[in-house]
């Protein structure tokens, strides 16, 4: 089996998904052709060095469907023989497209992938594809469904955390994002967006908040209590999932849970011959890659026993890992990482997470594995671990070594 390198690394800021927003007015397809572009210029690659281009993207409708993959790559630098995937595995989606391209070139099916993702959530909703994971009756109701809200207000209650813990978690997402942005922490990988004139749209992530507090968080109502308690109550469902919790305390509000953004990412990614027929030096090796599902009422877990699953597969020990990214779906999601492998905090999510700066569906998984490179980099530390939960019930991981 071949050994895998990530050469590059590149992504967007991330630009507030909604209509007032930054990226607005910028397709996905946009975005997406922006990372692939910036690769290739970066990489001095010629059009058709690439195997293929895996795409992460999760409300695949509209001018996000129609293998949004392929039409990137068309509209891109890249020469029309370089082929496309679109792949959905909801908010893995982009670290899912990045352990598949892995995983090909391990078994020698081509020696460089482009692999990352892309959510235009300002321009195509979270959700409006309408699919049958929500409103089928005849799954819903067989499977407990309930929204990812109530799922993480379960998990907050199941594992006795509180509200103010949430929010210290948030608090200081948003301080160290705010730091990692004063101290060009980003700089690496981060890429503008322009318009066709060349001018700058954004180059700073937008939906950080500088001067959140907890008394400012303290002041916001419970996201999803309402859709809990009241109509149309989905505490019950989860309830009858779970008949050993009396009742589910709601912590989770707008300033806890990750942010609605717009924006892309991808990672460069080859074999050791693609990299020294050009010349490119790999900057890190991906170890180990995994992903599992689990029970789809609580939902949210996915990460706990992925990373089970991965530091098996790779024979290493949780004390091994030098830095962790946990994508910061929901205050609950992190809180339980971290209890569940008693890690320091000071260890996870290091530059802020999607708290502070947003979670793009599609391509945040990619997001988050670029900037654990890139911090393992600053730090000059050696093993990274990239994890997210997945709605439905599942999760995905990946160990990286600097090489």
């Amino acid at each position: 089996m071949k050994e895998v390198f990530i050469y590059d690394s590149v992504r967007t800021p991330r630009g507030r998904g909604r209509k007032d927003g930054s990226l607005h007015e910028v397709t996905a397809l946009a975005l997406s052709t922006t990372v692939l572009n910036n690769i290739k210029k970066r990489n001095e690659l010629d059009g058709h060095s690439i195997e293929d281009v895996i795409w992460g993207n999760v409300t695949q409708i509209g001018e996000q469907g129609a293998c949004l993959a392929r039409t990137a790559v068309l509209a891109s630098e890249l020469d029309e023989n370089v082929p496309g995937i679109s792949i959905n595995r909801f908010c893995a989606s982009g670290l899912e497209a990045v352990n598949l391209a892995a995983n090909q070139i391990r078994g020698g099916a081509g020696n460089c992938y482009i692999a990352g993702g892309v959510e235009s959530m300002s321009r195509v909703p979270m959700s409006s594809d309408g699919g049958a994971v929500a409103v089928d009756p005849s799954f819903t109701m067989n499977n407990y469904f309930v929204p990812q809200g109530i799922s993480a207000d379960l998990i907050a209650t199941k594992h006795g955390f509180s509200r103010d813990q949430a929010d210290e978690l948030a608090v200081e997402s948003q301080k160290r994002a705010s730091i990692a942005w004063n101290e060009d922490r980003f700089s690496k990988s981060i890429v503008p967006v322009t318009d066709i004139n060349g001018l700058t749209i954004l180059e700073h992530d937008e939906y950080i908040r500088a001067d959140t507090d907890m008394q400012k968080l303290g002041a916001l109502k419970s996201a999803f209590q309402d859709m809990g308690e009241t109509m149309p109550g989905f505490d019950k469902v989860a309830l009858m999932k779970y008949p050993e919790i009396d009742k589910i305390n709601h912590i989770h509000h707008a300033g806890n849970s990750s942010g609605i953004v717009d924006g892309a990412a991808g990672i460069l990614i080859g074999d050791q011959d693609f990299g020294t027929a050009r010349g490119l030096k790999p900057r890190a090796k991906i170890r180990a890659t995994c992903k599992v599902g689990t029970e789809p009422t609580i939902m949210l877990t996915g990460p706990v026993p992925a990373t089970n699953k991965i530091l098996s597969d790779s024979g290493l020990k949780i004390s091994d890992i030098d830095l962790f990214e946990v994508n910061e779906a929901f205050a609950s999601i992190v809180l339980m990482f971290e209890q569940a492998f008693d890690v320091n905090h000071d260890k996870v999510n290091v530059n802020g997470g999607s708290i502070a700066m947003g979670h793009p569906l599609g391509a945040t998984g990619a997001m988050i594995l670029g900037t654990l490179l890139d911090e393992l980099e600053r730090q000059d530390k050696t093993i990274g671990l990239a994890t997210l939960c997945v709605a439905s019930g599942m999760g995905a991981a990946t160990i990286i070594e600097r090489v």
